[in-house]
């Protein structure tokens, strides 16, 4: 028998006060999503909580309204504390904060790398409502006063880097306090967290263990590596129209991709953890505002970024670790939209790539591409390929010259430099 489809809540259902739900109303958040419905109610009840949702699907809100919501009720400085495993999604989540909170002057602290300690210092020094940082600076500071502490995406925050001062961390704050725990997918690590620094918690799972939303379209390619950037480039003409977001594996491939790219007169933009925190900024502010609708990017791009607008994820490398397949598709597909995700897989990926089809529980169908008509694409793509590599050696050389500083500067200039019209692709006779 089929279960009735359950009536959808409105915020004042789940007991948020109208000057947040105004707030909502102004972000155009008309209903409330899966896990805002479900872990929203118990938070405000003074519950720990663990919420298990797809990327995409609201978390932010689902501890960010029970927190200011709390705070309305006892204003006090320093009152939560959300950890981060990446400096894009801190900035993120203290915009939220800051737009929701709004109307009730609600102020919010930033403690992330590559960003003047100066100002990180005097922005604490005004002892801001919340404070969002990453794992590695909070150990810096004890916040005795400390009332509700957020682990966002939980599962990064427990890798070999981060554990010892998570530990640390627990150790500090105050144990009379409420925790709530976020994240995309469940680990036996997330599940040891649990044990060690919630008490009594809720559990809320608003996907499946390890899923993707229903609307996206999931294919793949199998390629041979030496015609990899071919299939790419025919894969982004195919899609001209589209957003899409480039995933590869290490800094310098960002770099190189976004400069061929640019040499074929497509309009692309590298991010990476290489990159400063201004030029990492300036980097998805220019993709937002569609001034470049390709972004190359790592796994630092996959996590929690909302970028709505994305069309199309196309795994350039797929990821040793399947869990992050899940976080790069996620980037698209958000908030019901249809979107699609194509994996480029070439003969030595194959071991990763059937790992995400177990992991996912799915078989994926191909993307239809005729070799021959992809490589018409070879000349041209070889001859941008060979302008970026020289390209790229001419900027490691300045590197050095100038003790390591500027080089995304190159990038951007040199991609100012060679925009060329757009081609379209050869058709066969």
């Amino acid at each position: 028998m089929e279960e009735e489809k359950e009536e959808v809540k409105s915020f004042k259902e789940l007991g948020v006060v109208d000057h947040l739900i105004e707030a909502c109303d102004s972000l155009g958040w008309k209903h409330p999503s899966k896990i805002q419905a479900e872990a929203i109610p118990h938070a405000l009840e003074g519950k720990d909580l663990i919420g298990l949702a797809q990327t995409g699907s609201g978390k932010t809100g689902a501890f960010a309204l029970p927190i200011l919501q709390a705070l309305l009720d006892a204003p006090q400085a320093f009152f939560a504390c959300v950890l981060s495993p990446t400096r894009e999604l801190a900035i993120q989540i203290a915009e939220q904060f800051e737009a929701l909170g709004s109307s009730i002057g609600v102020k919010s602290a930033v403690l992330v790398g590559g960003v003047d300690h100066v100002q990180q210092s005097i922005a604490l020094g005004k002892r801001p409502h919340i404070v969002v940082c990453l794992i590695i600076f909070v150990v810096y500071f004890v916040f005795f006063v400390l009332c509700i502490l957020v682990l966002d995406e939980a599962d990064r925050l427990l890798n070999e880097d981060f554990e010892k001062s998570l530990d640390e961390i627990l150790n500090a704050i105050p144990r009379e306090r409420r925790t709530y725990l976020f994240s995309a997918t469940m680990t036996k690590k997330v599940q040891k967290l649990q044990r060690a620094c919630l008490r009594n918690p809720v559990k809320i799972e608003a996907a499946s263990k390890y899923s993707t939303v229903d609307t996206l379209k999931q294919q793949y390619r199998f390629v041979p590596a030496k015609y990899k950037n071919c299939y790419l480039v025919y894969v982004l003409i195919e899609k001209s129209g589209s957003t899409s977001m480039v995933f590869t594996r290490t800094c310098e491939a960002t770099r190189h991709l976004a400069l061929m790219l640019r040499n074929l007169g497509l309009r692309a933009i590298p991010i990476s953890g290489q990159m400063t925190q201004a030029k990492r900024l300036g980097a998805l502010n220019k993709f937002k505002a569609g001034e470049c609708n390709i972004l190359i990017c790592t796994d630092v791009a996959s996590r929690g970024l909302d970028i709505p607008s994305v069309d199309m994820v196309i795994n350039y490398d797929i990821p040793t670790n399947s869990k992050d397949y899940i976080h790069r598709v996620g980037r698209t597909a958000r908030a019901g939209r249809s979107g699609v995700a194509i994996s480029l897989v070439n003969q030595y990926e194959l071991e990763w790539y059937i790992q995400i089809e177990k992991l996912i529980g799915k078989k994926l169908p191909e993307f239809d591409a005729q070799e021959e008509e992809v490589l018409l694409l070879l000349e041209r793509v070889t001859e941008a390929e060979r302008l970026s590599r020289m390209k790229m050696k001419e900027m490691g050389g300045n590197k050095k010259r100038r003790g390591g500083e500027g080089e995304e500067d190159d990038v951007e200039k040199f991609q100012g430099k060679n925009k060329k019209p757009s081609f379209k692709k050869s058709k066969r006779r």
